[in-house]
């Protein structure tokens, strides 16, 4: 299956599936788990992505868990503080 065009709105439209959209970038895929609920699964994704995006996406996921020594170590490694 072809990889799906993936703008805000289509995003946000693929979330009232149960199943994912077939994403080309992992990180929108880790976002649309974290988005249906399912954090563990959205988390062992973006472990995966070693880029400073997949470190943004990381740190969002430890902040969205209330892990914020977490997120700031993953922000860091993002390149932000």
């Amino acid at each position: 299956m072809k990889p799906q065009h993936m703008d805000f709105d289509t995003f946000q439209k693929s979330l009232q599936n149960e199943a994912p959209p077939t994403l080309s970038n992992p990180l929108l895929l880790a976002l649309w788990h974290d988005a249906k609920g399912n954090w563990d699964r959205a988390h062992d994704i973006a472990q995966e992505v070693d880029t400073p995006d997949g470190a943004r996406v990381h740190a969002y996921l430890h902040r969205v868990e209330g892990d914020n020594w977490n997120a700031n170590y993953w922000y860091r490694r993002a390149g932000r503080n």
